[in-house]
């Protein structure tokens, strides 16, 4: 069992959000960047594929710039076999089907069973890139799986999809693409002794003379205009005194200012 997880680099949740007063987007010379949660329940969930199934590899492939190898190398720390970076300057400022169709190039460098990734990235929430691979890859796939079934040496995949209320159970068969939602299992912690071989570890960089993609097909049809924060919440209102005095007064604060009785 061949697995390729799909990986993207993004701010931590924990990271002050600030905007360039030059660029008007978000000011990122002070972020700290990890790997997408939600990718890293797919790691997660590749890892205890290859262990109860007792055989297979698993490769990530991420795209981005110099700084997505750091992504990388964590996710080898986390325990995944190898690593493949996805970079060239004619691939900067791609909207997200054409980012589709250069990860597919990439996964079809090597054999593969299964492709896996997290269901969307944080930082802006899209949830298109993981369905333009599997597009271009002509293969199945399924969004929003927290949990699978695979039995060794059969390509049937049950994946128990989360839909409103209830869970959809799809039956589908390798090779395929599943997005991931969070599942029961918590990602895995890196450990010391994966960590230094991680940084031992060569990490391939593919361009566009691996890839063979022509620049004119790929298109940018998304422009960023500008970011900006949440205007700010008014300073909230204490009422003092008895109950008897206090709760006629939060009435009317209710009825005739924030109008929600």
């Amino acid at each position: 069992m061949n697995i390729i997880v799909l990986v993207k680099q993004v701010p931590s949740t924990e990271t002050k959000v600030r905007i360039s007063s030059q660029t008007h987007l978000v000011d990122t010379s002070e972020i700290e960047w990890v790997v997408n949660p939600y990718d890293e329940y797919a790691i997660e969930m590749a890892l205890r594929l290859k262990e109860k199934l007792g055989q297979g590899t698993i490769t990530t492939v991420s795209a981005g710039p110099e700084r997505v190898r750091t992504a990388l190398r964590t996710t080898l720390a986390m325990g995944v076999d190898a690593a493949v970076h996805v970079h060239d300057p004619a691939y900067e400022g791609i909207d997200p089907l054409s980012l589709g169709r250069v990860l597919a190039a990439a996964v079809m460098r090597q054999p593969f069973d299964l492709v896996l990734c997290g269901k969307q990235a944080i930082d802006d929430d899209m949830a298109v890139v993981p369905q333009a691979v599997a597009h271009f890859l002509r293969i199945p796939h399924v969004a929003v799986v927290p949990e699978i079934e695979l039995t060794a040496g059969s390509p049937d995949v049950i994946a128990h999809r989360e839909v409103e209320g209830a869970t959809e159970i799809v039956h589908l068969r390798t090779p395929c693409l599943i997005s991931v939602q969070k599942g029961k299992h918590d990602p895995r912690y890196p450990t010391l002794k994966l960590m230094m071989a991680a940084k031992k570890k060569d990490i391939p960089v593919l361009g566009q003379a691996e890839l063979g993609i022509d620049p004119a097909a790929l298109t940018r049809r998304l422009e960023f205009v500008g970011d900006s924060l949440p205007p700010g919440r008014k300073p909230g209102r204490k009422l003092e005194g008895e109950p008897a005095e206090v709760v006629p007064e939060l009435v009317r604060l209710l009825r005739d200012e924030a109008k929600v009785i």
